[in-house]
């Protein structure tokens, strides 16, 4: 499933947006602020969708600066209601793929994901790939490589590989961990969570798993 993000500041427009996008297939993370964009970065996403004007003082310009900085190739729709021919340019000078002059429909918009889904990530396993340091994770084929060398995991070691590496940043305490890597039905101590990071760490030697002292560990 492709992850979009949307940045926008009309709260209303945003849930008719995402509702279009999700009956597409896709998963659509929102943000009303561009500080919270920003503050996201650095986790997947395959569409950026920003709003130039926005409620705060982090414009759309600088949101696509900060992901430009990130990440050269994922692509932006840009949106605003100013239908100026500046606006259009300065944004295709940033990085931008598309622009859209607001109001627009939310089905032209679809359509427009839909269209760049199928330019950029044509014959392109990117949504199911995930790269950290020199780690290539494959999720279809449940396998992690370095420097084109097969790392074995366990079946735990590597649901928990993937939980950290798609939260990167997020703090998890064990119960979260237990829950997630384990299943709710799981009855036994806590401490399985701490010899199974002992474990990954031992075989990820680069993997930056960070211990919250009296909480859990986060990825760093």
């Amino acid at each position: 499933m492709y992850t979009i993000c949307l940045v926008e500041d009309e709260v209303a427009l945003s849930n008719v947006v995402k509702a279009y996008l999700e009956r597409a297939g896709y998963k659509v993370i929102c943000f009303t602020t561009g500080s919270d964009a920003i503050a996201y970065i650095g986790n997947r996403v395959d569409v950026w969708i920003l709003d130039i004007m926005l409620g705060d003082d982090v414009n759309g310009y600088d949101v696509i600066k900060a992901i430009r900085e990130k990440d050269e190739n994922v692509p932006v729709i840009f949106t605003s209601a100013r239908d100026q021919e500046l606006d259009k340019i300065f944004g295709l000078e940033l990085g931008s793929d598309d622009y859209m002059t607001k109001p627009y429909s939310s089905k032209e918009l679809v359509l427009r994901v839909n269209k760049i889904i199928k330019r950029v990530y044509k014959d392109n396993n990117k949504v199911n790939i995930i790269n950290y340091e020199d780690y290539v994770i494959d999720l279809d084929k449940r396998k992690v490589e370095q420097n084109k060398e097969l790392i074995k995991l366990t079946t735990l070691e590597f649901d928990l590989l993937v939980l950290l590496v798609k939260n990167k940043g997020k703090c998890f305490s064990r119960e979260e961990i237990l829950n997630s890597v384990w299943g709710n039905d799981y009855f036994g101590t806590d401490r399985v969570v701490d010899d199974l990071i002992r474990r990954l760490r031992k075989k990820l030697s680069k993997l930056s798993i960070e211990s919250v002292y009296g909480y859990g560990y986060r990825l760093s």
